[in-house]
């Protein structure tokens, strides 16, 4: 097992070193959990989720990644095209999908709804790796309802490891030490 090694996990609070060990023994795919990282930019959590998922295929899984803006075009045209079931059968297919960045932007509504359509088949029939800078309060912001963000959450959440991931910037520190 190996976290990256560009990542220096004796960054993180030992807590969360413990947990994040824990996570890439892979347990969470056998039980069809997520993760997610949640926090500031530049902390790292795009970078763990990318290494979980290396570590995932390491151990014989199959893992699939998008970020969070290609994922809603790709589900959009998908629809246009009338693809969207076997799409649906292709997200289904891997034991682990990462979303990164999800949170960046504001999507529109359609992409906003069919984003909930992927978390909601997703739910409980394979583990998701989330990164999102926003706060969970905060993601209606990005979805646009509150009924829909509650569902949302309601199964992303649900049996989840989250991973707060605030502090300063990795990348902005290395750019002041140079």
């Amino acid at each position: 097992m190996r976290t990256s090694s560009l990542f220096n996990l004796r960054r993180l609070p030992t807590y969360q070193k413990r947990r994040i060990l824990d996570i890439f023994q892979g347990e969470y795919i056998q039980q069809k959990r997520n993760v997610i990282f949640i926090g500031n930019s530049g902390t790292g959590k795009s970078h763990l989720s990318i290494a979980l998922g290396e570590e995932a295929i390491n151990q014989g899984y199959t893992v699939k990644y998008y970020t969070a803006a290609r994922l809603s075009n790709e589900l959009m045209e998908a629809q246009d095209e009338k693809r969207l079931l076997q799409l649906e059968k292709q997200w289904l297919a891997a034991d682990v999908t990462i979303i990164d960045e999800l949170g960046y932007i504001p999507y529109h509504q359609r992409a906003a709804e069919l984003l909930f359509q992927f978390f909601s088949t997703r739910y409980e029939r394979g583990s998701m790796i989330i990164t999102s800078n926003r706060e969970f309060s905060r993601w209606v912001e990005v979805f646009h309802d509150e009924q829909m963000t509650a569902a949302l959450l309601d199964r992303v959440t649900h049996k989840a490891h989250i991973i707060p991931m605030n502090g300063e910037s990795y990348r902005l520190k290395e750019t002041y030490s140079k």
